[in-house]
């Protein structure tokens, strides 16, 4: 993940360093500036363009932006880049002299409000957080999806679960996969018949339009691992083709895949780099020892071993980047392309 600090005075500078180390600790890349007159004496990089520039910049590059100043400034910067706040980074204003630590943008599905808990921590400062779920102690479900790996399929309904929890409105939930923890009191466990169904509720699946609530909202979890093989020089569309196919066949969300897989010696095949591009999908390759030593029962075709040296190059590699997963479809094969599905041991935490 990265970070980018901005002050402009000389506290600010001073404050802004050590916020920059306070990342770096905690494994964030951090850049961290000053106005350049300050640059000397602080030991910061000098600002080299404008803040709107820089803030131009960092907005799409960084996941948290921390602007050691005044509010205004902060505000004043953002305000044309402020999208969605399923992309937006966090973006945290600290004062000058590190009294106070505000949660700006991004609370909770950017991170900015756990960031922000740390930094003022650290900094022995006030945290400001003006979140309602946080100030009423309550869950909140895009911290709740973010934390689980989840996507957030329907943003509008998430707000009025919120104003539910905000109402002390119970709501239901039920999950396709084993839960782990103690289940908030805001929500309840759905029951397909003998109570009264709740009209909201949350569904933890990776399965299309389900209903089981009047008002479903569904939480996608990423842990679908796509395996692909392909000729040489395959077009991307081709690949998109066979990869819809068999999501419609499955009938399971877009959203749940978390990864595209193949065999090393398609580490540099066009075809799968754009559509991982599009798709926004990192893209692993494994060796042919790696797929070789996959468990599980695989299709096996002679002319795919004499041609990259292993049996099966979709389905192994499914069952590898889903870190030995399960099976969820074997090869199907069409127009060149080989695709297989395979999905991670995973549960829901609490």
């Amino acid at each position: 993940m990265k970070a980018a600090c901005i002050a402009f005075s000389r506290n600010g500078g001073k404050v802004c360093k050590k916020t920059a180390a306070i990342l770096e600790k905690k494994g964030m890349e951090t850049e961290a500036c000053v106005t350049a007159r300050y640059a000397k004496e602080t030991g910061l990089d000098p600002l080299s363009q404008t803040v709107a520039e820089w803030t131009k910049y960092h907005f799409s590059a960084a996941d948290l932006l921390v602007f050691v100043g005044a509010t205004g400034i902060a505000v004043r910067s953002i305000a044309p880049y402020v999208r969605d706040k399923k992309t937006d980074p966090a973006v945290i204003v600290i004062d000058e002299h590190g009294k106070f630590v505000i949660s700006l943008l991004s609370g909770h599905i950017g991170g900015a409000n756990e960031w922000t808990a740390l930094l003022a921590e650290e900094l022995h400062s006030m945290p400001v957080v003006t979140t309602a779920t946080d100030l009423n102690h309550k869950m909140a479900v895009d911290v709740f999806a973010v934390k689980n790996g989840m996507e957030i399929k329907e943003m509008e309904l998430a707000k009025k679960i919120a104003a539910d929890f905000l109402d002390q409105k119970r709501v239901g939930f039920l999950s396709d996969f084993a839960v782990k923890g103690q289940m908030p009191q805001e929500l309840k466990q759905y029951q397909p018949s003998g109570e009264e169904a709740l009209e909201d509720g949350i569904h933890v699946t990776i399965k299309r339009e389900t209903k089981p609530f009047s008002h479903t909202l569904h939480l996608i979890p990423k842990i679908v691992a796509l395996g692909i093989g392909c000729r040489k020089y395959t077009k991307k569309e081709t690949i998109e083709r066979a990869v819809n196919d068999m999501l419609d066949t499955l009938e399971i969300e877009r959203e749940s895949i978390s990864c595209v897989c193949s065999i090393e010696l398609k580490k540099e095949e066009e075809g799968i780099q754009q559509f991982c591009r599009e798709w926004n999908l990192p893209f692993f390759v494994f060796s042919k020892e790696e797929l070789q030593n996959a468990e599980g029962e695989f299709s096996s075709s002679s002319f795919v071993e004499q041609t990259v040296g292993v049996s099966n190059v979709c389905e192994r590699s499914a069952v590898c980047g889903s870190e030995n997963g399960m099976l969820i479809q074997k090869k199907r094969a069409g127009d060149g392309v080989t695709v297989a599905a395979a999905i991670k041991d995973w549960s829901v935490k609490f």
